[in-house]
């Protein structure tokens, strides 16, 4: 009988590369954010051509063609590493359960986030659009770092490491923290960095929706206080700790909002401020993870494994 060749993957490698994934998609959206302050938006004019003549950019168009098509370059950059990372869950010995989901769909992201990029092109740079094109990359982060946190942990049983009403507190607390990212995509559909000189805004009142945004940070700064002394409190240390990094990183942010808001938007300050959104969301799930762990999982038996059903949980 001829055996196939196999080339496992270390478990050290599949963790090095599930968090390059995280690392490009995040770098792709700063990069993104570089697109529109640079007024580079429409500096490939069409979809999924740069030109009507061209998948290029071209001398004619400029700088900002060369910009737009870069970033257009850098998403296959993201997808090679996302695939490498499915090839990698793949060829892993012994198959780890509950990972290639996790992997293709953050494989399968990467066209759909491409798709949107070309829906925004398309739109002349609807605000909505965008932000919706923004808010898909963090879907896409969110996957890419459970992904990365089931490499980490063994394939047993989940078990709490705080009480229910933590958990739920943590929970909520995830939820306000997406909302504020929602909110926030309207405060920049209504601000002066467009992506193109041309293209419109939101029709929102920017003085209004970035106070709805203040007072959501505030909500999210206070349940994070809540958490961190919640944490203590029990003697939940690994999540205390989640929670106070989630806590500087909100600070952090919030501090970057304050400052370019009152000196009206400068670049620099608003690329931070994207950054430093997929950074609230990466410590925000920090915490969600922190509140549970899993064992390794005990050895079964073969009548155990023949009934185990097909599937995990993440």
């Amino acid at each position: 009988m001829k055996r196939s060749v196999r080339f496992p993957v270390s478990p050290t490698l599949l963790r090095r590369l599930a968090l390059t994934s995280i690392i490009a998609n995040v770098a792709i959206v700063v990069t993104g954010g570089a697109v529109r302050l640079t007024a580079s938006g429409l500096g490939c004019p069409t979809w999924p051509r740069c030109t009507d003549e061209s998948y290029t950019t071209t001398s004619e168009m400029g700088v900002h063609g060369v910009i737009e098509f870069g970033n257009r370059l850098l998403t296959f950059a993201v997808g090679i590493i996302a695939l490498a990372v499915v090839l990698a869950v793949l060829t892993q010995r012994p198959r780890r359960r509950g990972l290639l989901p996790l992997a293709v769909g953050v494989l399968l992201g990467i066209p759909a986030q491409a798709v949107l990029g070309g829906i925004t092109v398309l739109t002349n740079l609807n605000p909505w659009v965008v932000g919706l094109h923004f808010l898909a990359s963090m879907v896409v982060i969110a996957v890419a770092y459970a992904l990365w946190r089931r490499t980490v942990e063994p394939d047993g049983p989940v078990t709490p490491t705080v009480p229910a009403p933590l958990r739920t507190l943590a929970r909520l607390t995830t939820v306000v923290s997406a909302a504020v990212l929602v909110v926030g995509t309207w405060v920049t559909g209504s601000g002066p960095h467009a992506g193109d000189q041309g293209a419109a805004r939101n029709g929102l009142d920017p003085a209004a929706i970035s106070q709805v945004h203040a007072d959501g940070v505030f909500l999210l700064i206070g349940l994070s206080v809540a958490l961190y002394f919640a944490f203590r409190a029990v003697g939940a240390a690994r999540a205390a700790r989640a929670a106070g990094v989630l806590l500087a990183v909100e600070l952090g942010q919030g501090l970057i909002g304050f400052v370019q808001y009152f000196t009206h938007l400068p670049a620099a300050l608003v690329a931070a401020h994207m950054l430093g959104s997929c950074l609230v969301l990466l410590a925000t799930l920090g915490v969600l993870w922190s509140t549970r762990e899993r064992h390794p999982a005990t050895r079964a038996t073969p009548a155990a494994q023949a009934a185990e059903p097909v599937g995990a949980t993440a």
